[in-house]
């Protein structure tokens, strides 16, 4: 049996995400007291084996001294040897501000109090902290559509293999902020800026012409193989330690060239038996697979090409 604990900030797409896995077959329940979560398993587990596989939605509806009690709980199910995942989606703050004001739906933590939509917002991230602290994948909504999500749950939490680390490695611009889901961030707008050629800007950092420029330099080698070299020491710390994801962000200014080009060079640097590698490029709405082979297989792609914000790196 393998259990999904889907959590989050409200209208960060905990629904979404519970309907994707039950699409794929999972047994879906939404809004679960985490005080049922033993007993939940135990009904599951006298049932017939029809239902192999649960999802479960736990959020800021839950009692707050629940919420409080949720790594115990959570060691309590793990400690029958139930395949347990703990997924908590967010988004900024700014973001769930401007959802809620499109849908005109209430926030659960506006009902009964003198809460203003902001302040809920802003309360609601307490009262998860204890669910964000323990989680296995967070990601981070924001830019992401309906089926860009359905996507990122299909890949990364019904496929996942227990015992195996989900490695990804993603560029960003800082000029869009950082991306809420990164373990670990690195800073590339140190490196000479392909954007200040004309001739280079139309490109991004998968192209031979920006290759080509950003190995000319020692500063760029230089700062990919301190990467590397610091990845290659702890790795190895975080696969002993039974972590099942692990997201290293790089960014530049806007996302287009520098921090691309080093996310590329890094995967092909960690694709290894060890982790499931992953590249995700979120200016360019790019979210790649590498195969077995080491051919990079396109997953999920929004595409930027073509619009005036491609071209922004300044």
């Amino acid at each position: 049996m393998q259990l999904v604990i889907i959590s989050g900030r409200s209208g960060s797409g905990k629904s979404i995400a519970l309907q994707a896995l039950e699409d794929l077959g999972y047994y879906a329940i939404d809004n679960l007291p985490a005080n049922l979560l033993a007993p939940l398993i135990d009904e599951l587990r006298s049932a017939p084996p029809s239902r192999p596989n649960v999802a479960v939605s736990i959020d800021a509806r839950n009692l707050p001294e629940s919420l409080e009690r949720f790594p115990i709980l959570l060691d309590a199910v793990r400690g029958r040897g139930i395949d347990t995942q703990v997924v908590y989606l967010t988004a900024d703050a700014k973001i769930l501000l401007e959802r809620y004001s499109a849908t005109r739906r209430r926030h659960p933590l506006t009902r009964g109090n003198d809460m203003t939509l902001a302040e809920a917002i802003d309360h609601e991230q307490g009262y998860l902290a204890p669910i964000r602290r323990v989680a296995d994948l967070v990601i981070d909504t924001q830019g992401l559509s309906v089926h860009d999500l359905r996507a990122r749950i299909g890949e990364q939490v019904a496929k996942h293999t227990g015992g195996r680390l989900t490695l990804t490695f993603e560029s960003f611009g800082f000029k869009r902020g950082v991306p809420l889901d990164a373990d670990m961030v690195f800073d590339a707008r140190c490196l000479p800026n392909p954007f200040w050629d004309p001739g280079l800007r139309a490109y991004d950092g998968r192209d031979a012409q920006i290759i080509e420029f950003l190995e000319s330099y020692p500063d760029v080698h230089a700062l990919a193989e301190d990467i590397h070299a610091w990845l290659d020491r702890w790795l190895p710390s975080y696969l002993a330690s039974h972590r099942s994801y692990l997201t290293v962000a790089i960014g530049c200014t806007g996302g287009q060239h520098r921090s691309v080009y080093l996310i590329e060079r890094l995967a092909r640097h960690f694709h290894h038996d060890d982790a499931d590698i992953r590249l995700r490029h979120r200016e360019l709405g790019i979210h790649t697979a590498l195969s077995s082979d080491s051919a990079a297989q396109p997953s999920a792609s929004t595409g930027n090409a073509g619009s005036p914000e491609r071209d922004a790196d300044t």
